[in-house]
């Protein structure tokens, strides 16, 4: 049997939830290295463990992968979940980091003294940019691209729950998209993940940050 996968991050969402929630889908059991202390880093930097100095560092396969876009690709390869050729792969590659590029914004607006200009930008782009692209994709087809779930259509139900989080009416004139995350919900996996005690991080919280700044600021590195 194959060993899980063992995720190293912290009690908190930043750029693992995506890894989390594409395990979940692709009904693979993992676990998790939480890192509480600077030592934790250090070990692993010391150890040779993160090319880059960064986490989300994930150990499947006999590798130990970071970049989350590599880490997310690699999964959707071997779960079936990026596309039958590499045309559908292209555009699963385009819809996921649109999905990824607003949802780092949510991901840094903790960070902020002042989070409200980033909270009313975030609002702004995604009724104006990023959105209007999935409402128009999802016009007839269920699922974002090639007739089947993939990637592009994990990341946009997690962007969306984050972005109703921020702004519960959000979705209130994007009807295609809307009706997709009630599909998306309702599929088993997603539906236990949603529940509480499931490997789901809750939003974050002051203890959330005091964690990451300690060992990041400490470390000179603030890559979450």
């Amino acid at each position: 049997m194959a060993e899980r996968p063992v995720l190293y991050y912290f009690n908190g969402r930043g750029k693992m939830e995506s890894i989390r929630w594409l395990l979940t889908v692709a009904e693979v059991e993992f676990d998790e290295v939480l890192l509480v202390t600077r030592e934790q880093y250090v070990k692993l930097l010391n150890d040779g463990a993160l090319m880059f100095q960064q986490v989300p560092l994930v150990e499947i396969d006999g590798m130990k992968l970071i970049q989350t876009k590599a880490i997310l690709n690699y999964i959707a390869e071997k779960y079936n979940l990026h596309g039958k050729d590499p045309k559908d792969r292209v555009m699963i590659n385009m819809y996921s980091e649109g999905l990824m590029d607003l949802m780092e914004m949510i991901i840094m607006v903790p960070f902020s003294p002042d989070p409200k200009p980033k909270l009313d930008n975030i609002q702004s782009k995604a009724k104006e940019r990023y959105l209007p692209v999935y409402e128009k994709a999802l016009t007839g087809p269920v699922y974002l691209v090639g007739g089947k779930l993939s990637l592009a259509d994990v990341l946009l139900v997690e962007c969306t729950l984050m972005l109703e989080e921020k702004f519960p009416a959000i979705l209130k004139d994007f009807s295609n998209i809307k009706s997709f995350q009630g599909r998306m919900i309702q599929i088993p996996a997603i539906n236990r993940f949603l529940q509480p005690g499931s490997k789901r991080k809750p939003q974050p919280d002051e203890k959330y940050l005091k964690n990451v700044m300690e060992v990041f600021w400490q470390a000179g590195n603030m890559t979450y």
